[in-house]
Order: structure tokens, then C-alpha cells, then sequence
């Protein structure tokens, strides 16, 4: 409406003067983003195991011949994964608090969740608010995905064919949301939600990184599905980056 009443005003204007034309309006400011007045630095670190580590346990198979065929040797429970340097992988790491009032688009490329070889792939991840997640049933059986979400809604759906896909989508911040499959009962995992795209999850090296934050004061969440939180304040300035250590015991 607002392009059409300017176009009217020209033509006008036009008739006011013949053979003159009304100046195009000014083109409007585009207002530079809150990220890029601040500035931008870096959180980097990684999470690390001490103490007595807990036995994996064995994941019982044969209660579904297809997903007994699918491996070759003994599968273990993915609860808890120490690196061979004491590091610990699958710990959800995100800023909690100091994004104040800032709003982030979230990307239109959907998160993967796969049901592979009677597994959920990954054990562990992160997805923003509005973004789509695609669970996907890569095996030969029947599948059910049982979202425990409780801020978001719940939902409880089935697969039971090989390639069956399913698209949800979450409208509030939750971390974490519990996965399981109820045909399956070793079969669990953990999502992310949040409103903004400042999350990781340790993998190698217990290391994660999160890039592009705007300087701030921030609390920085580590959180493990067995070992609970761990909690750490940052400030960040432009372009520095702040390296932080998440240490876990049981």
C-alpha cells in the first residue's frame, strides 16, 4: 500500500508541471544489525571427564533380528562417551542468558534425525525454534518416534516402513527434549531447542565452539544427559575469543 500511495503522489506531482517527473523517493536506511554495532568474538572450550567412569552397558538386539542384522559386532548403550584424552562428547553446549531481546531467523535447511541400524543418529542435538526436523526411518522395521517434550507438544508417531520420513517443528525453547522408541527400548536421544543459533554439541576432543556471538555478558549451559549441568559466566569483547573448561564427575 505504502509503494502504491508513493506512486500516486508522483503521477501527481507530474500533472502539476508538464514534461517534469516527480524524483523517486530516497531510498530507506537499512539499520545496521545490533550484532554488527557490538562487534563479534568467539566461545570456544571443551568438557572433560574425572572420575570413576561407568561401564557401558550391552545393548540387547535380538528382540528384532533386523536390528541384529544391521551390526556386526556388540552394540553399548551411548549415555556416557569419554575420549581416549579424558574428554567427554555429547554434552549440549549453548548460551542460556545475555542474548537479551534478540531476534535470530531460524534456517529453512532441516535438522536430520535418523533411525539407523535401530539407533538414533545423532545421540545428541541442537535445532532452533521454528526450524524443521526431519525423522527419517533408514531400517527394515517398524519404528515409533516419542518425543517427551514438555514445554513444546508431545508427540508420539510411527514408521513402519524403510524410508518413511516425517517432518515437526517446535514453537518454544526446550532444552533438552527426550527421544525414545517404544518398540526399541534402547533407543534414545536428546534435542535442543532454542530461539537462537549459539549451541554445540562436544564430539572429538570434548570441543566445541561457538562462533559469531555478539560481545556481551553472558552464562554459558553445558549440559549431559547423565552428569547434569555445568554452568560458566563469560564476557566477550570484539573479536576475542574466550576459551572456557566444562570438567564432569559422577
Amino acid at each position: 500500500m505504502r509503494l502504491a500511495y508513493v506512486m500516486l503522489l508522483g503521477a501527481v506531482v507530474g500533472c502539476g508541471k508538464s514534461g517534469e517527473q516527480a524524483p523517486p523517493p530516497p531510498p530507506a536506511e537499512t539499520p545496521t544489525p545490533a550484532v554488527e554495532q557490538a562487534g563479534v568474538g568467539r566461545i570456544v572450550g571443551r568438557a572433560v571427564f574425572k572420575g570413576n567412569l561407568p561401564p557401558r552397558s550391552p545393548v540387547k538386539l535380538s528382540a528384532d533380528p533386523v536390528c541384529e542384522a544391521a551390526h556386526t559386532g556388540k552394540v553399548f548403550t551411548e549415555e556416557v562417551l569419554v575420549n581416549d584424552d579424558g574428554t567427554l562428547r555429547n554434552v549440549f553446549v549453548y548460551i542460556k542468558q545475555g542474548l537479551m531481546n534478540r531476534k535470530f531467523v531460524p534456517p529453512r535447511e532441516p535438522v536430520l534425525l535418523d533411525q539407523n541400524g535401530c539407533m538414533y543418529r545423532p545421540h545428541v542435538q541442537g535445532i532452533q525454534v521454528g526450524q524443521p526436523l526431519l525423522i527419517r526411518n533408514s531400517d527394515d522395521t517398524l519404528h515409533n518416534i516419542h518425543a517427551l517434550a514438555e514445554k513444546n507438544d508431545a508427540f508420539n508417531l510411527g514408521q513402519p516402513n524403510r524410508g518413511m520420513e516425517s517432518k515437526k517443528a517446535f514453537s518454544k525453547p526446550e532444552v533438552l527434549i527426550r527421544f525414545k522408541c517404544d518398540v526399541h527400548p534402547w533407543m534414545s536421544c536428546y534435542l535442543g531447542v532454542l530461539d537462537h543459533p549459539y549451541f554445540a554439541v562436544t564430539g572429538d576432543g570434548g570441543a566445541f565452539n561457538l562462533a559469531n556471538v555478539p560481545a556481551g555478558d553472558y552464562v554459558v549451559e553445558a549440559l549431559h544427559e547423565k552428569f547434569g549441568t555445568q554452568t560458566a559466566a563469560v564476557h566477550l569483547d570484539k573479536d576475542e575469543t574466550k576459551t572456557i573448561e566444562f570438567v564432569f564427575t559422577n
